[in-house]
């Protein structure tokens, strides 16, 4: 499939009634395993590849370059759509912004997201003013590209629980021409419920992370439209390989192999076409 079908399936996902889940896996065999399920698009993690090279999640110690080289392994093991998790953009000024957002079409992206995020612990959000620059300067670089932007405000992740700020952030992203919204870390269902009234464009929400879960079918009657699971399948993988090393080292045993994928199944996900 061409990239711009790739991008109509894309946007038409957005435009359907209902919602749809992105899943998010973090290399080139997972968007494989994913596939192979049914799932209509895929989404980058960040904080999934990061653990698979040994890294935290975090924009000062894994590069643009190495997000979009992840991206294009994803890209290339899937006949899907593929957004990114393209963090803050790559750095502070509008048109960093926006030469990401070109440099991710370039490797088969169909969309990916900018955050509000700085990466600097002592002032984790952007100012509202230059917040919005950014984006603007990313959604005019996507405008004439296959490419869907999804604009995010991360308060409730860094300690800002401010639901009036994150809703004016992503007001105003709309405004500037963003496709979709995403405010991951939301509280609870009334909070989401009020952020997808306050906006006139797709809603993105994240499961998987710490605090409630709620179904695709709870999410969709609250008007979400998008539901991605960032890092958390990657945190899953992790976590049985973990149980499976630590009952080797603390039992000398070995009972996780019945748990375990059998090869020809892991295989046959990995056969090229």
């Amino acid at each position: 499939m061409s990239q711009l079908k790739k991008y109509d399936a894309f946007k038409a996902l957005h435009a359907r009634p209902g919602a749809f889940v992105i899943p998010n896996p973090w290399n080139g065999g997972t968007a494989r395993m994913l596939t192979s399920l049914g799932y209509e698009a895929l989404a980058t993690t960040s904080a999934g590849f990061g653990f698979s090279i040994g890294h935290q999640d975090s924009a000062g110690v894994i590069t643009r370059e190495q997000i979009l080289a992840n991206a294009r392994e994803i890209v290339e093991a899937t006949h899907l759509p593929v957004s990114a998790d393209l963090e803050g953009g790559f750095g502070d000024a509008p048109e960093t912004c926006a030469q990401t957002i070109r440099m991710a079409c370039d490797v088969g992206l169909v969309g990916g997201s900018i955050e509000d995020a700085t990466g600097n612990s002592e002032n984790p959000i952007y100012e509202f003013e230059l917040t919005v620059e950014r984006i603007i300067a990313a959604c005019e670089a996507a405008r004439d590209l296959p490419f869907v932007l999804t604009a995010r405000a991360e308060n409730f992740l860094h300690g800002r629980p401010d639901l009036d700020d994150t809703i004016a952030r992503l007001q105003a992203f709309c405004d500037a021409g963003a496709d979709v919204v995403y405010a991951p870390g939301l509280p609870d269902l009334e909070a989401i419920r009020t952020v997808c009234q306050a906006v006139d464009k797709p809603v993105n929400v994240v499961m998987g992370l710490s605090g409630p879960v709620f179904s695709v079918d709870q999410l969709q009657e609250a008007g979400v439209k998008r539901i991605s699971v960032g890092g958390s399948f990657a945190r899953a993988a992790l976590g049985a390989f973990m149980r499976a090393a630590t009952e080797v080292k603390e039992k000398g045993t070995f009972s996780y192999g019945a748990d375990a994928m059998p090869d020809k199944e892991a295989s046959r996900y990995m056969a090229k076409e």
